[in-house]
């Protein structure tokens, strides 16, 4: 029989800032070895579970506790916060803010030298773990200057040299892009089994993650746990939609097409699904969508010619000779690989920084000749670390700020201030203090405080980083209103849903180069493209491909159509 290792008994936890318990009642037992997914809306009590597990809560989030937790043998509230560092090792969400060493050998030998071990004995452990997460190369360099992919892997190698029986990772796929999440989920299924640590994963994206498969999965709604499945069996279930997750995407056009769930085996994973009839069913589904051709009339809004920028340090090109143009009204999606020139290209339209060549132009006038300030009149730009944007203390203040710098009347500013916060999902939290609020929620904030100016065009940087599904919808659903108004939206994104089903066109950058610049469904369906550009490719298109349908591309254009068109009637 297992060995209990987490033990939850009747517990529940009240913030004392709080009316209501964040938890309520919680009886849930993970033993040694699972690997365990923790789903959820945002709010519904995912992270204060994880600070019960690692010693958080009680000791840097005060509040009132009834019931009992225990981490193997030891009670929560009887141990000190670093006995429990013993027991449990968390990977952040924000890699940035776990680093402390100078260099990644350092950073990883941290937990070593606070015990005063050997530095011979240091040395080999830092070499061993540092092979264990592939990072053994890059010893010498800052873990700043790694990419998002290579910083998550410091970060497991930090945790993992302490040998803590229990890893706890939050949102590990948040700041990746498509491949290296893939890796990243590979590379914690592979230390599960090698080191047969007990894995709790907390993240959105419940498709990513069953890339590789879980014990369980564990769904938390208003405090209280909903489900405590397989996952075969909970996406068998409607459990998800009804508390505003995201499933997969083929589970979806399964349901669409009439497929008894019942009857599929490997339902959580799209490489090896099957059922009776299946092929038969989603290929007569298909033969029904009908697909019409949108024609739409383009007027250029931005354009950019044989723009390039390179570092003045090594000489290394982030852009190189780029040239694109940007229609009016689109709403267009720029993906790519960590450091590919995503975020540079951004930055060099705003201002922000001056390409070293190149033209733009803005409706054919020079746009290089204006200001940070006059370019920001005509596109607002949502950076990917929210705290980068952050300059007032109080979320209404923050979200005002741009309107009260116009010179705005208060009572206008009230009422524009109100209208987007209730659309992104953030009236609740209006007297708050922005350093209450969590990662995906601060993000909403600089996202609501650029939407509020109402610019021409919005360039935003990981728009659905961090967000659960119900606000994701909310967010995107709003940008699609504007974007139906004529507002240009460019969304630089990880995320291949947002790709494939709001935007129209996809510039796709690898190394300072634009590669492709085509339609979402013809990315994905690209083998040699999604490889080259470090994507993923869509679930929809494997799916297809594993029940040998006729036409996988055909089948995943006409699912996206039509759950656009069922979603936003």
């Amino acid at each position: 029989m297992k060995k209990p290792l987490i033990t939850f008994d009747h517990f529940s936890f009240q913030y004392h800032s709080q009316a209501e318990p964040t938890l309520h009642n919680i009886d849930l037992t993970i033993y040694e070895g699972e690997k365990i997914l923790i789903l959820g809306p945002s709010g519904s009590g995912k992270s204060t579970f994880a600070q019960c597990i690692n010693g958080l809560i009680p000791y840097s989030y005060e509040g009132e506790i009834t019931g009992q937790v225990k981490i193997g043998e030891k009670d929560l509230t009887k141990t000190s916060l670093f006995d429990l560092s013993f027991e449990v090792g968390t990977v952040l969400q924000d890699t940035d803010g776990q680093f402390i060493g100078l260099t990644v050998g350092e950073d990883v030998a941290f937990a070593l030298e606070n015990d005063a071990v050997a530095q011979e004995t240091m040395k080999q452990e830092v070499k061993k773990w540092t092979e264990v997460v592939e990072i053994s190369d890059f010893l010498h360099h800052r873990p700043q200057d790694l990419s998002g992919g290579q910083k998550q892997r410091v970060s497991m190698a930090g945790v993992l040299i302490n040998e803590a029986p229990i890893l706890l990772f939050d949102e590990p796929l948040a700041n990746l892009d498509p491949k290296a999440g893939k890796e990243t989920i590979a590379l914690i299924d592979e230390l599960h089994q090698r080191v047969q640590t007990t894995i709790v994963i907390i993240e959105h994206r419940l498709e990513d993650v069953l890339y590789r498969s879980v014990d369980r999965v564990i769904v938390f709604d208003e405090g209280r746990i909903v489900a405590d499945l397989p996952a075969d069996e909970l996406l068998k279930t409607n459990i998800l939609i009804e508390k505003g997750i995201r499933e997969p995407l083929y589970v979806t056009a399964m349901k669409y097409a009439g497929v008894d769930l019942a009857q599929v085996e490997c339902l959580s994973d799209s490489e090896k699904i099957q059922a009776p009839r299946l092929k038969e069913q989603m290929e007569n589904w298909m033969q029904e969508q009908s697909q019409e051709p949108k024609q739409r009339e383009t007027e250029p809004l931005l354009a950019l010619e044989n723009v390039t920028y390179q570092y003045q340090k090594n000489g290394r090109y982030v852009l190189n000779d780029v040239s694109v143009t940007l229609n009016k009204g689109e709403m267009l999606s720029i993906v790519g690989k960590n450091g590919a020139g995503k975020s540079t290209l951004s930055k060099a339209v705003c201002g922000f920084i001056t390409p070293q060549a190149g033209k733009m132009t803005w409706q054919g006038k020079d746009f290089t000749q204006l200001s940070i300030k006059e370019r920001a009149d005509k596109i607002g730009f949502v950076m990917q670390n929210p705290n980068q944007m952050i300059s007032k203390k109080m979320v209404f203040e923050e979200v005002a700020l741009g309107l009260t710098l116009k010179g705005l009347p208060e009572d206008k500013i009230n009422q524009q201030v109100e209208k987007v916060l209730k659309i992104c999902g953030l009236h609740s939290f209006r007297k708050w203090p922005i350093s209450a609020l969590s990662f995906g929620q601060k993000k909403r904030v600089t996202i609501a405080s650029i939407l509020v100016l109402e610019p021409e065009m919005i360039i935003l940087d990981e728009p659905t980083a961090g967000q659960d599904f119900k606000h994701y919808t909310e967010m995107m659903g709003f940008l699609k209103e504007l974007n139906n108004l004529g507002v240009t939206i460019a969304m630089i994104t990880h995320d291949m849903h947002l790709m494939l089903e709001y935007t129209e066109r996809t510039l796709v950058l690898s190394e300072g180069k634009i590669l492709a610049d085509t339609t979402p469904i013809n990315v994905l369906t690209n083998v040699q493209l999604v490889e080259q550009a470090s994507l993923k490719e869509t679930s929809l298109f494997t799916f297809a491909k594993q029940i040998g349908l006729s036409d996988p591309f055909l089948f995943t254009k006409n699912f996206m159509a039509y759950d656009q068109e069922v979603r936003f009637l």
